[in-house]
């Protein structure tokens, strides 16, 4: 079982923290997969759908914690990487 990070009450305690070995706190289960985006946003499209699909996608974004445009974009992208040829 892993340990459970100690109570800090200054930066000083968390720079103390951060020199020793950290391995006993971690533990994988705490861990979620992120995606950064790098790329300018520097154009702009309409894309018409159903008000079902868009409310679909705007509850999926929400349980995922992230904007729904940004959900739109990693669909689109999951759906090049697979389909590339």
């Amino acid at each position: 079982m892993k340990k459970n990070l100690p109570k800090m009450k200054s930066d000083a305690d968390a720079k103390k923290l951060l020199k020793r070995d950290l391995s006993d706190y971690l533990d994988p289960k705490n861990f979620t997969l992120t995606s950064f985006e790098f790329a300018p946003k520097d154009k702009s499209i309409t894309l018409r759908m159903s008000h079902s699909l868009l409310d679909a996608v705007r509850v999926t974004a929400k349980k995922r914690g992230t904007d729904y445009q940004k959900l739109i974009r990693e669909a689109i992208e999951q759906f090049l990487r697979k389909n590339a040829a």
